[in-house]
């Protein structure tokens, strides 16, 4: 095999928070659709315990899973909370039924989010507070002065964005710093590739979600024969390579069996080979 490549393990998010760089997303410990409590709770409560056995201290999840049920459970299995861990949540999506997603960022409505999540984490102060979405039935200006003043009251200590563009990040810019930026990323999907840059430049982490589109076919064969070379599946290359890709990039693969999770932990320490990364980044793009 080609001589391998070495990546850090670990990010330190806004000058502070050291993390390894192979988190947790924690929004399928819910039920389906990412609606109600999950259909095994006992299994989801052992993921997020395995979680932090396997030295994962960065757990990343949103008041609108469930809702409120991913935190809740976070906190059930979890608290009082390793020294170490830090736990990243979201506001801006609210929800009406099972996979249904309307957005609001108004002040007010933001105000009673982050209470929440306050209470259920059972939290002082959210490490890293993300804004889910922007909204468009609110002026932008408006959601950021509430960001920006619960980040002055303590609230929240640091600020991060959801899908936006290099403007939207440097608009929020003149309001607080912005610590980081989670958009859809993966090998085959990267139109966001301008914002990851961007986000590398500035010293902000870029945290991917989706990292591998299930339904493109050539990416996934392109993937599992890659991963023949390393025993490794599909999707572990898949995670391997966003670690390969950019030092910014904090992954967040989402499970509710421990047997996923230990599965997509060991991706973390599959080295790839310079020739592999390139054929990678070569495979054709998805549209969506």
């Amino acid at each position: 095999m080609a001589e391998t490549t070495s990546f850090s393990k670990t990010y330190t998010i806004g000058g502070d928070l050291t993390v390894n760089r192979m988190g947790y997303g924690a929004m399928r410990i819910t039920g389906e659709g990412i609606w109600g409590p999950p259909k095994d709770k006992d299994e989801a409560i052992r993921v997020l315990q395995r979680t932090v056995e396997l030295g994962i201290n960065f757990i990343d999840t949103a008041d609108s899973y469930g809702p409120n049920v991913s935190e809740e459970l976070i906190a059930e299995a979890l608290y009082p909370y390793p020294k170490d861990l830090v736990i990243a949540t979201k506001g801006g999506l609210t929800r009406t039924g099972p996979g249904v997603w309307p957005i609001n960022a108004d002040p007010d409505y933001l105000q009673k989010a982050l209470e929440g999540s306050l209470k259920r984490l059972k939290q002082d102060r959210i490490d890293l507070y993300q804004l889910h979405r922007i909204d468009p039935e609110v002026p932008y200006e408006k959601t950021l002065e509430f960001l920006q003043r619960v980040q002055e009251e303590g609230l929240v200590k640091h600020i991060g964005l959801s899908e936006v563009t290099i403007d939207e990040i440097k608009k929020a810019q003149e309001y607080f710093q912005v610590v980081s930026v989670q958009n859809k990323y993966s090998v085959d999907f990267r139109k966001w590739e301008e914002e990851l840059e961007f986000c590398r430049e500035q010293d902000m982490a870029f945290i991917p979600w989706n990292p591998i589109n299930a339904g493109n076919v050539g990416a996934i064969n392109k993937l599992e024969e890659i991963g023949k070379k390393y025993d490794a599946t599909a999707h572990q290359i898949a995670l391997s390579w966003l670690l390969h890709h950019a030092d910014n990039i904090l992954l967040i693969p989402g499970t509710s069996k421990v047997k996923h999770l230990e599965e997509n932990y060991k991706a973390a320490s599959i080295s790839l080979s310079e020739e592999d990364i390139r054929e990678l980044g070569q495979i054709k793009q998805s549209e969506k």
